[in-house]
């Protein structure tokens, strides 16, 4: 038979688990918003290299990026490796943005091809 209590303990823990993942939907939202911002900023460098007939691929910035989020990760539970491996797939899509622009497709809301 259960200690008295126990049922008290397992609703704080239901409504604190809740609560968290609360914590995290809204923090999910302003990474979503994060990184569209950062993608429109992508689509720009975008259009400014077409313009100027510069390659998509600059591996060097690429790496200053990669070589920056690892210091700022030292702020977090999240190690520096881990930062780098979720940044390389941010890259990647900004890069596949880039190109599209460079191919004269529209980038638009919903990365919509018009």
């Amino acid at each position: 038979m259960p200690a008295a209590g126990a049922d008290d303990i397992d609703i704080d823990v239901m409504a604190n688990l809740d609560d968290l993942r609360r914590d995290i939907d809204r923090v999910d939202e302003v990474l979503v918003r994060l990184l569209n911002e950062r993608a429109r900023c992508a689509c720009e460098i975008g259009r400014l290299k077409k313009e100027q007939g510069i390659d998509v691929y600059q591996p060097d910035r690429e790496k200053q990026v990669l070589d920056h989020v690892r210091n700022v990760a030292a702020e977090g539970p999240l190690g520096p490796e881990a930062i780098a491996r979720l940044f390389e797939r941010i890259i990647d899509e900004a890069r596949r943005l880039e190109r599209r622009v460079a191919h004269d497709e529209v980038v638009g809301e919903g990365d919509k091809v018009s």
